[in-house]
């Protein structure tokens, strides 16, 4: 076991294939200006994660920046065990919970964890489509904002890691510090909880209707 920059103890990770890698060299080898190239490429991700942890755009604007100013500072440690994009995330994750902890919020993964044994961006629409379809398919994403936003945080982050970002399960897993097994039955938990909450909200809907 070993404990990285996210502060979390995970397991020796199998060697991956990165094609970060090539660029982290290059900031390495003194080309800082290649950072931005890595931003470029992981900012929707970390953004995504960092809301999924906070529920809060403010704090996941200053989460996403944080995570790539300690990724920089600190990327000569990046032992490469793992892909960069997981060790990133691993930062954004820590980053958004410590912004909770600064707004008192206890809603933490290590508090979920112990108790157990960010969102989809918007898209411009074509309004030339029907105006129905249109608002039909913005309450379907208000709807799933609005149910993800419910879930405690632990659930929240790895439905959005897993099901929204599409990481495999095991990239899922160590970017959480948990194990596969873990991390499926979280998964299973946050999928039931969603459909759940979605399942009230569409019944509430459907009974507007049938009153008009």
């Amino acid at each position: 076991m070993n404990k990285d920059l996210a502060g979390v103890s995970m397991p020796e990770p199998r060697l991956a294939s990165d094609d970060d890698l090539a660029i982290v060299d290059r900031v390495l080898a003194g080309d800082k200006e290649a950072f931005g190239e890595l931003v470029r490429r992981h900012e929707r991700r970390v953004y995504r994660t960092t809301l999924a942890v906070t529920s809060n755009p403010d704090d996941a604007e200053d989460a996403m920046q944080e995570t790539f100013l300690k990724a920089f500072q600190h990327l000569a440690e990046f032992q490469r065990a793992s892909r960069f994009s997981t060790w990133l995330t691993r930062i954004a994750v820590n980053e958004g919970l410590q912004r909770l902890r600064r707004r008192r919020i206890t809603d933490s993964l290590d508090e979920l964890i112990a108790s157990e044994e960010e969102m989809k961006p918007r898209q411009v629409e074509d309004w030339h489509d029907n105006p129905e379809r249109l608002y039909a398919r913005q309450q379907i994403r208000e709807f799933v904002e609005e149910a993800l936003r419910s879930l405690p945080a632990a659930y929240r982050v790895a439905f959005v890691l897993r099901d929204i970002q599409g990481l495999d399960t095991e990239e899922a897993a160590a970017a959480l510090g948990l194990t596969i097994s873990a991390l499926k039955s979280r998964l299973l938990r946050a999928r039931l909880m969603m459909r759940e909450a979605l399942a009230g909200r569409f019944q509430k809907l459907a009974g507007r209707k049938s009153e008009m």
